[in-house]
């Protein structure tokens, strides 16, 4: 008889598992507190759009779901730097090398309506009353019961069976990082029908201490991103009235609020949010497992946490294939292997947010840039830089932040004041492989 697998959250990463879990033969239910997104598609509860990116498109191609997904996306080739009145283009990679905007809502539709289709069974508005690890249980607020063979927890970052597993394992450790920044959103609405800024970018307004982005939607419109100190001068607790939002925002990004007819009611009405890294460990209890977010909530900044999440389920299908079908061992390998991970793209991840709102207008950093594509275009074997390594390939997140350090350290040899165009790049690459070697 197939084993049972409990998923609790129907979110993207619960909504994947499941349809990866069914392809292995396993029998599959999934509870989810919210209403079936399928058929109650509202912009209520809307959330920073989704950058999906290499690592998340191999996951959903593996679950045979892509090509579902592939019209809902939006290519983005760089980003579009606003300062004052001008605008600077800055690429993500190769001109053949984009990540796609896409809104969360149509992809957890997509990817429900596809796992029901597979035979995965939902449970909608059903929060999860109590687990129980040790045996595989499930009670909902009902009394109901239910008994699986294995349950995991992709129920996010406020994650039930998280606490059900801290409150059993001794071991156990969690840390919740919350960022002196919060963020609030705003929307661009369409023009005559059309994009009102360039759909094929993101597009950021760095200001040192503070920044809006803004991703392209479908619906020709753009969901902005403010991301803001929550105390102190300028933050979201000094402004508050009509006069001070207006100050504040049309001070600092005159060019976008003109686009905005209504942003004092947006920026009164739309909550603030709050920006968190959680990490923990183990991520395995018993009968129990903890993926995405539920394991390792990270900051927006690297646009890698659902893509993160999407690798999760990737790797984890793939070690217990390769263990044929042996949860305890299965599990074991996975959170040896993926811990690592997913602390260096929470590192990442912050160390994005200072590049985006400060260091995409210094000069260093973009002549560092610039070399930097200098030397992956004469030695593309030997060079590949950070962003390129998380963003474009399968590389280890860990890896790609070690090397990324190395990588810093040899440009650092050339010192302050170096032109790109006449740096000796067969030398520097040279002193990369001497830093790389001598760190073995």
């Amino acid at each position: 008889m197939r084993e049972r697998i409990g998923v609790l959250g129907g979110g993207l990463v619960g909504a994947l598992i499941s349809i990866l879990l069914v392809k292995k033969g396993f029998r599959v239910e999934v509870f989810e507190k919210r209403p079936d997104p399928v058929k109650n598609i509202s912009t209520e509860g809307r959330s920073i759009n989704l950058a999906l990116s290499h690592r998340g498109i191999r996951a959903l191609t593996l679950a045979g779901v892509f090509e579902e997904i592939e019209p809902l996306l939006i290519p983005m080739y760089g980003r579009m730097i606003h300062i004052e009145n001008s605008t600077d283009f800055q690429s993500y990679g190769r001109k053949d090398q984009f990540i796609n905007s896409v809104s969360r809502q149509q992809l957890n539709a997509v990817l429900i309506a596809h796992a029901k289709q597979s035979g995965v069974s939902f449970h909608f508005e059903q929060s999860i009353q109590k687990t129980n690890p040790v045996t595989g249980g499930i009670t909902l607020p009902s009394g109901i019961s239910h008994h699986f063979d294995f349950i995991i927890g992709a129920d996010g970052a406020f994650s039930e069976l998280r606490k059900t597993i801290g409150a059993l394992n001794n071991t156990f450790t969690t840390t919740e990082e919350t960022l002196s920044h919060g963020y609030k959103e705003l929307t661009i609405p369409a023009i005559d029908g059309s994009y009102a800024l360039d759909p094929n970018a993101l597009h950021i307004w760095p200001r040192k201490d503070y920044m809006l982005i803004a991703l392209p939607n479908t619906d020709k419109s753009f969901t902005c991103t403010l991301f803001l100190a929550n105390e102190g001068q300028p933050s979201f607790s000094r402004i508050t009235s009509p006069q001070q939002i207006k100050d504040f925002l049309v001070g600092s990004f005159p060019d976008a609020m003109k686009l905005i007819p209504d942003y004092v009611d947006q920026f009164q009405k739309n909550p603030t949010s709050t920006l968190q890294n959680i990490k923990t460990y183990p991520w395995a209890y018993q009968k129990a497992l903890l993926i995405g977010d539920a394991a390792h909530a990270i900051v927006p900044f690297y646009g890698q946490g659902m893509n993160a999440g999407f690798e999760d389920c990737r790797i984890l299908i793939e070690l217990l294939e390769y263990n044929h079908l042996n949860w305890e061992k299965t599990v074991t390998d996975f959170q040896h292997q993926r811990k690592k991970d997913a602390d260096a793209i929470a590192e990442l991840a912050l160390q994005n947010f200072l590049e985006m709102r400060k260091h995409v207008i210094d000069e260093a950093f973009l002549r560092r840039k610039q070399l930097e594509s200098k030397l992956n275009k004469a030695f593309p074997d030997e060079w590949l830089p950070l962003y390129s390594m998380v963003t474009f390939s399968d590389i280890p997140y860990h890896q790609a932040l070690h090397t990324g350090k190395l990588q810093l350290q040899a440009i650092q040899t050339l010192g302050n004041d170096y032109n790109p165009d006449n740096v000796d790049l067969k030398a520097l690459i040279n002193t990369f492989k001497t830093l790389a070697q001598a760190d073995r």
